[in-house]
């Protein structure tokens, strides 16, 4: 059973980020793969699970989020090795430390070698990134610059929007993900959510023709210099 535990939605459910796990769960379920989705609240034990989901929130959620999240045994699971896919608040919380409003510093879960201040201006709009062979499509809403540490990959470059810090976008190891994307990303990105289902799974996917591949085309033609 491919278990996704989406943390803390009633917290991190900025901009849609929950959508990420049905995206996931419906992907895999039409492969044939038994999958659920579970909504893991304030309230909820750590469930075990083949990847955990953190989305965005605000300054307020998010140190909220934080704190309970470092009561939990995730950040020692994801030092384990388990897989966690991350968006912009829940990036931020993986990290040693991370910067809100007025420049208070809070700590993180110090699961990877990232920590983020408080820029000059706040990132608000369209985020694209070349990750690898793909382009990955989103969009961005955070006042955060993100540094990685010397052993930390980013996710990809930034060509649109500012991601980490204008020139980065997000995290990658063998089982991590972090992104400022919005969308929800995996939803707007399938290649992306399926790179994701081939590490959790260990198996390779079929490809999976849908109308995603199509809105994601669009997606590309639009923000393209032609179709700007």
């Amino acid at each position: 059973m491919l278990k996704v535990a989406l943390l803390y939605p009633d917290l991190l459910g900025t901009y849609g980020d929950a959508g990420n796990a049905l995206v996931l769960v419906e992907r895999a379920r039409r492969r044939g793969y038994e999958a659920e989705a579970i909504a893991v609240t304030m309230n909820d034990e750590l469930p075990d699970a083949s990847l955990y989901l953190l989305g965005g929130g605000e300054d307020g959620p998010q140190r909220l989020a934080s704190d309970l999240l470092a009561a939990t045994s995730l950040a020692a699971r994801l030092r384990d090795g388990a897989h966690v896919f991350a968006v912009c608040a829940g990036l931020q919380i993986l990290g040693e430390h991370f910067s809100v409003e007025g420049n208070d510093r809070y700590a993180g879960l110090g699961a990877f070698d990232l920590s983020t201040t408080r820029g000059a201006t706040r990132a608000v709009g369209d985020l694209v990134i070349t990750a690898g062979a793909h382009t990955l499509v989103g969009f961005e809403n955070h006042g955060g610059v993100t540094t990685l540490g010397v052993g930390l990959a980013p996710l990809g470059t930034v060509k649109r929007g500012r991601g980490n810090d204008g020139v980065h976008d997000g995290f990658r190891t063998e089982r991590a993900w972090g992104t400022y994307a919005h969308g929800p990303v995996l939803a707007l990105n399938p290649w992306l959510a399926d790179e994701v289902l081939v590490s959790v799974t260990g198996d390779e996917m079929a490809p999976l023709a849908s109308v995603a591949d199509r809105l994601y085309a669009e997606r590309l033609a639009s923000l393209s210099p032609r179709g700007a």
